[in-house]
């Protein structure tokens, strides 16, 4: 099942795709699995022996607590996805176990695509003066991709901020699985719009 739309999906149109998708299309031993640090990922030939393929792209887009406060907005408030090719329903509350669809423009029609927030981590230490604040969502029925893909913000001991992008795909679907190269390029343009778009909300004054 693909969910097609000849015009940007409305509200209504994204809550319909959402009531025909109850389950997630991957394994439930996955669940979780993008929560784990990079290197843990690259070492678990579960993941390889699955068919899952590991897209990554990690960016330095500010300093010190302000910087890190903005960004953790942008992503609450998905402004990582505020293109007009691309987007989430800015409404979306970021908790787990909420739905949601990735909406996405591939030459005429629009796909919908969707989601489920599998956790949220938001972390501070205190005594080091660092801070971590990601969320992970999986994929459901109905999405031409499996997996899971993380975002998240991080300020280490030096106060630089960075923004990460993590996910585990594979195809779920036939033209998926015939156009995956193209994918791929897909996934990585995608990473570098929506830090892009980030930086900017972490360098404009408010």
């Amino acid at each position: 099942m693909v969910f097609l739309c000849w015009s940007r999906p409305s509200p209504q149109e994204q809550q319909d795709c959402l009531r025909m998708c109850s389950s997630f299309n991957y394994d439930s031993k996955f669940r979780g699995a993008t929560a784990k640090p990079l290197k843990s990922l690259k070492e678990d030939d579960e993941l390889a022996k699955d068919g899952f393929s590991l897209n990554h792209a990690r960016v330095l887009v500010g300093s010190g607590s302000e910087a890190y406060e903005k960004a953790k907005s942008a992503l609450q408030t998905w402004r990582h996805f505020g293109f007009n090719w691309a987007f989430v329903d800015h409404k979306t509350p970021v908790q787990s176990g909420v739905k949601f669809c990735v909406c996405v423009k591939e030459f005429v029609p629009w796909l919908m695509m969707p989601l489920q927030v599998v956790y949220v981590n938001d972390a501070r230490n205190p005594n080091k003066a660092t801070a971590s604040y990601g969320f992970g969502s999986g994929t459901l029925r109905g999405h031409l991709l499996a997996g899971e893909e993380r975002f998240s913000i991080e300020m280490d001991e030096n106060k630089q901020v960075w923004y990460e992008i993590m996910s585990l795909s594979k195809p779920a679907h036939f033209l998926s699985f015939v156009g995956y190269p193209y994918v791929q390029l897909r996934q990585k343009f995608f990473a570098h719009q929506s830090t892009n778009a980030l930086l900017k909300h972490v360098t404009t004054s408010a």
